[in-house]
């Protein structure tokens, strides 16, 4: 085997996609050829599924890379990227399989190339098990502007699971390179307010879902909005809660699932809005994953969360394959974790 080659266990960890992703654009990144084994071996449905054939095509097309795997359900996959090319790309995933976690892949390579990207990619946007629109748009999105680049991401037609059909546009304009971030404190409550969307279905499953949140987080009146979406594909709803701090804005998002009350997804989004706001951390438990491989890349930085999540301490470990940034875990008091990246 080549020395240079990055070999990666796919079922090491939370032994997700998530490997599969930051692999990848640490792959392009450094222009280091990655060797990935075991893709997503302790899943169902093992191998490359069609968000991960589209991510890998992303990452392929962006970077003029040679690969072989390639294919569905293949569950190792051979990438040697060469240099890095800005451009206006479109990709199709062919599914509802999740628009978010494509970009998931491309974005921080794009953010600092030597020039600038417009990227639309169709399939879905509001996904269970995945960041939807809203979260990017609201939580990670500004962060990432706060380094020095400024992108700018638009929902052009919502696609829920399972009919898709969704589109985002992403305008990227890179920075030569990414500024530090510190983000210990959340700094001064601003506001929190809550939106439940439903794509054909009846707007009554809204209105139920907001009334369990505006009890359990006691809000009320302009603070709770119900949407109707007509010009998505197929049924959809999706419940989020924004609580926008001075520092930080986290967005907690719960999907309405058939044969589950709305009641039910609203008290689950509930506990997990209380759980971030009593922890007083100010990255969440998904931001804490996101973060990681775009400050890496840059000049690192400096976050606290409450908790490391499987996928948060998975990518710390794909990330020190492919660079010699030092990252450091440290436990603090009152249960929250710093993580120092560089």
């Amino acid at each position: 085997m080549d020395a240079d080659v990055v070999e990666i266990d796919g079922s090491q960890g939370e032994g997700g996609g998530q490997i599969l992703r930051s692999s990848l654009a640490l792959s392009v990144a450094t222009c280091r050829p990655v060797r990935i084994v075991k893709i997503r071996a302790r899943r169902t449905r093992p191998g490359l599924l069609r968000q991960h054939l589209t991510a890998v095509s992303a990452a392929r097309e962006i970077s003029q890379a040679e690969v072989s795997g390639e294919e569905l359900g293949s569950t190792e996959l051979m990438f040697a990227p060469q240099s890095v090319s800005p451009g206006d790309y479109s990709w199709s995933i062919g599914s509802s399989g999740s628009t978010t976690l494509v970009l998931q892949t491309v974005l921080p390579v794009l953010l600092t190339a030597d020039g600038p990207s417009t990227l639309t990619i169709e399939g879905g946007t509001h996904n269970p098990f995945a960041p939807p629109f809203e979260y990017l748009a609201l939580t990670l999105i500004p962060l990432l502007n706060r380094l020095g680049a400024r992108v700018r991401l638009d929902l052009v037609r919502p696609g829920f699971h399972p009919g898709g059909g969704g589109k985002l546009r992403v305008s990227i304009a890179p920075a030569a390179r990414l500024e530090r971030l510190s983000l210990t404190e959340r700094g001064k409550m601003i506001d929190v307010r809550a939106r439940a969307i439903v794509s054909n279905l009846p707007l009554h499953i809204a209105e139920r879902e907001l009334n369990v949140i505006g009890r359990k987080l006691r809000l009320r009146g302009e603070k709770l909005a119900a949407e109707e979406w007509k010009d998505g594909r197929g049924p959809g709803n999706v419940l989020l809660v924004e609580m926008q701090f001075a520092d930080v804005t986290e967005v907690v998002t719960g999907f309405g699932e058939r044969g589950v009350p709305a009641e039910r997804v609203a008290a689950r989004v509930a506990r997990e809005c209380r759980k971030y706001l009593d922890s007083g951390a100010p990255v969440g438990e998904h931001l804490a994953d996101q973060l990681l491989v775009p400050l890496a890349l840059g000049s690192g930085g400096e976050y606290v969360t409450h908790e490391l999540s499987s996928h948060a301490e998975t990518n710390i470990e794909v990330v020190r394959r492919f660079l010699e940034t030092a990252i450091a875990v440290v436990e603090q008091g009152d249960a929250q974790t710093l993580i120092r990246i560089g």
